[in-house]
Order: C-alpha cells, then sequence, then structure tokens
C-alpha cells in the first residue's frame, strides 16, 4: 500500500516543529537567528527532499503507473502540507505565544544588517581609489546607516503575517522545482 502523502506531510510538520522547539529551548542565544538561518538552508530542504521521496517512491514501488502531472503532486502535497502548517504554527507561536522570541530575532536580524553594511563598507574602502569615489561610497554608508536608526526600525517586524506569506512563497517556489525535479525522474515512461 502507498503511504499516504497526507500521513507524510504531517510527519513533516511534526519534524520541523520538534527542530524548531528544539532550537527555540536549546538554541535561544545570541546566534538564535544565525542558527535558524543555516537550520533552513541546510537542514529542513533535506528533510523535504526526503519526504517528497518517501510519497513518489512508495507509489512507484506499489506498480501504480504516474505521469509526470501524478509525480509531481505525490511530491508537492506532503511539502505543502508539512510546509503551511509549520509557517502558520510557527508565526502563531512567535506572535502569540512567545512575542519576546520574536523579539529577540528581530534584533538580531538588524544587528546582522548592520555588521554586514560595516564589513561591506570596510572591503569597498580597500578598494577606493579616488577622493570622488570615497566621497560616494561614504555617502552610501551614512544613508544606508541612517535605516539602522532608532527612528527607522520603530515597528519594523520581519515576523509579520505578510513576511510570512513571503517566506511561504519563497519556500513553494523551492517546492516546485523540487517536485517538477521527482515528476521527471519517477514518472511511468509509458503514459495510459
Amino acid at each position: 500500500m502507498t503511504k499516504n502523502f497526507y500521513t507524510i506531510g504531517f510527519v513533516l510538520f511534526i519534524i520541523t516543529m520538534a527542530i524548531f522547539l528544539g532550537l527555540y529551548f536549546f538554541g535561544m542565544n545570541t546566534d538564535y537567528f544565525n542558527n535558524s538561518l543555516l537550520i533552513n538552508a541546510f537542514i529542513l530542504p533535506v528533510i523535504y527532499l526526503g519526504g517528497a521521496y518517501v510519497s513518489v517512491n512508495s507509489a512507484r514501488k506499489a506498480g501504480i503507473k504516474m505521469g509526470f502531472r501524478d509525480a509531481f503532486g505525490r511530491a508537492f502535497k506532503p511539502m505543502f502540507i508539512g510546509g503551511f502548517l509549520s509557517i502558520l504554527t510557527m508565526f502563531l507561536f512567535l506572535n502569540f505565544a512567545d512575542p519576546i522570541a520574536k523579539d529577540l530575532l528581530n534584533f538580531q536580524y538588524i544587528e546582522r544588517q548592520k555588521s554586514e553594511l560595516e564589513a561591506e563598507y570596510a572591503k569597498a574602502s580597500q578598494f577606493v581609489k579616488t577622493p570622488e569615489e570615497k566621497a560616494e561610497l561614504d555617502t552610501k554608508y551614512k544613508q544606508r546607516k541612517e535605516s539602522f536608526s532608532p527612528k527607522m526600525i520603530e515597528g519594523k517586524d520581519m515576523f509579520s503575517f505578510r513576511q510570512f506569506a513571503y517566506y511561504f512563497a519563497a519556500v513553494l517556489v523551492f517546492y516546485v522545482i523540487l517536485s517538477t525535479f521527482f515528476a521527471t525522474f519517477f514518472r511511468s515512461r509509458s503514459e495510459l
């Protein structure tokens, strides 16, 4: 019997939330934001890739003939279900259960942007040759630095509903690309 893609999607959700809560309870420190980025960039894609593989491969092993569309759906649906439930739960958690964690993440995001600006300025300063280039670089640096003033960052929320919708849209692009690859390689060669 093929594994139900709803079940696989729910398992992906449970694994994602276990990682999220594990990082929340054991990794909330000065690198909380950076660690979250690393997990989202390297660990979660592998887990979702595994979920899509299990979904498609279980149908293939059961002898189910799958065209491109069927294989695409078997790969995409569990990732969509797991991702949607995870994003929604994280949004609710950070905005209602623990807004202090959201404030910490927002603060660390802004601090990371500041340190990247400083590093970029220092690197660009090494390659400046003329006084005009130096003046232009300094002007751009000061303008960008002003965007981090307390007045400018007041009320800036990287974890609002709109931002979570943007994050999920970006994740959906990943799911579509991954599902396309699975559909290309796992489709039955002789479609009915």
